[in-house]
């Protein structure tokens, strides 16, 4: 009867520690709150089925990401999202113009470079630690990021 609960804390302290990554990384997908709770619902899910699995703090948070990019671009490609027309777009609120140019630049970027550009600047994260939750050559991490960077510069200037 004790591991139920161990796992209840194990996911509570998941929740804790990684829901604002795992919801901000919805955000640049789906932009839309009611599909960031339900991806994200799912991807709590998903980690208490493979609890038992993920050894380390740095693996469960390389887990997450991985499987929160995974879920969203499932979630895009779905039948239902495809056939669902937006009514309104949405504005993303920002401290001034400059960053909300950026954003919005980032945002249009493809999606394996709006990961790395994620990843890199907003998470904080080195390049061998995002080849590693790409299952990538750093050296390739390397180059994508530099063309995601080259491709802002050109979409935002030198804002």
């Amino acid at each position: 009867m004790d591991q139920p609960l161990a796992a209840s804390d194990d996911i509570s302290a998941a929740i804790e520690q990684y829901g604002d990554i795992v919801r901000r990384i919805c955000f640049l997908y789906l932009r839309n709150q009611a599909d960031v709770e339900d991806v994200f619902q799912e991807v709590f899910l998903k980690f208490y089925l493979n609890l038992t699995s993920l050894e380390t703090e740095q693996h469960r948070k390389a887990w997450l990401c991985r499987v929160t990019f995974n879920l969203c671009k499932d979630y895009v490609k779905s039948f239902w999202r495809r056939n669902v027309i937006s009514i309104e777009h949405l504005e993303i609120p920002c401290e001034n113009e400059t960053q909300g140019e950026i954003l919005q630049a980032v945002l249009q970027l493809p999606a394996d470079e709006k990961e790395l550009i994620y990843l890199h600047y907003y998470e904080g994260l080195t390049i061998p630690e995002i080849a590693r939750i790409n299952g990538e050559n750093e050296n390739s991490i390397y180059s994508r990021l530099r063309r995601a960077k080259k491709r802002l510069k050109m979409k935002v200037g030198d804002a």
